[in-house]
């Protein structure tokens, strides 16, 4: 089934009929949630155009076919904005290519932030660099392959970050989440192939919420840590977009001053004190590998 079709029978499958005023007949009924001829009838459209849809068999739907879908699935403003992503037809999608290098204003800009943690994230949240401060509230990312130097697959399968979250499980959902939405734009991405296997197969959390076909476009909120240093924080995490590179994100954590999460990441980022990395300065244990 297509990425669209998969997609669809997930947010149906959510969603029982009497959440949409529907009569719960048929029961025991042979699928979960609604019916394809229910999502038809409550998005205004014919049963055989839906069905269709769903498999993949319409190269491109119209925005009010798309608008009445949306409504009879409530899907959130994320969701809907993917919804169009993926129901666009395959030209207008961008296709893989290697990620570009990390400018050196770029590095300049995190060794300049002694006291805030920083990540420049790649496609499929890939770790490009970091700074120092990063090292201080994770780890040290130097120390780890190049091919383990990915957020999601830190936050699943490495235990030193996934026991740093108050909440680990809404924190690993919701970035599962955003894999999915960053994933859309691109296509025949063989590693983020790689990555979704290899966790689907060795954490049963993942598999679960990858199948969920749960998407998020945050850019911004906040997470509690628990860090075995610095002890409990609440830290605010921003994303932006670095506009002379387009597949690099630029990830910061800071906390409001004269909060008590304000004086522990300030004790915590002046108690390291390393050199700044990044996979552009590979060191030799690394490169040996």
């Amino acid at each position: 089934m297509s990425e669209l079709g998969e997609f669809l029978k997930a947010k149906r499958a959510a969603i029982a009929p009497e959440e949409v005023g529907l009569p719960a007949i048929g029961n025991p009924r042979r699928v979960s949630g609604l019916r394809r001829e229910e999502v038809a009838q409550l998005a205004a459209v014919s049963v055989d155009h839906y069905t269709r849809i769903e498999q993949g068999r319409v190269t491109s739907a119209s925005d009010n076919v798309l608008t009445g879908i949306a409504v009879a699935l409530r899907l959130t403003d994320d969701e809907r904005a993917y919804l169009r992503l993926i129901a666009r037809p395959r030209a207008e999608r961008r296709t893989g290519r290697p990620p570009s290098r990390v400018a050196a204003p770029v590095h300049d800009l995190l060794a300049a932030l002694p006291h805030t943690p920083a990540l420049v994230l790649g496609p499929r949240t890939d770790i490009v660099a970091w700074n120092t401060a990063a090292t201080a509230l994770f780890l040290d990312f130097a120390d780890l392959h190049p091919e383990h130097r990915n957020l999601v697959r830190l936050l699943f399968l490495e235990p030193r970050i996934r026991n740093l979250y108050q909440d680990w499980e809404a924190v690993a959902a919701e970035a599962v989440a955003r894999l999915r939405m960053d994933a859309v734009h691109t296509s025949g991405d063989r590693r983020l192939t790689t990555l979704v296997g290899e966790l689907s197969v060795q954490d049963d959390d993942f598999r679960r919420w990858w199948g969920g076909h749960g998407v998020r476009a945050a850019s911004a909120g906040r997470k509690r840590f628990s860090h075995p240093l610095a002890g409990p924080m609440e830290l605010d995490w921003q994303a932006m977009n670095l506009n002379a590179a387009p597949d690099q994100t630029l990830v910061t954590y800071t906390a409001p001053s004269g909060t008590p999460s304000h004086d522990a990441l300030r004790f915590l980022t002046a108690w390291t004190n390393k050199p700044l990395a990044s996979s552009s300065e590979e060191p030799e244990r690394i490169r040996s590998r």
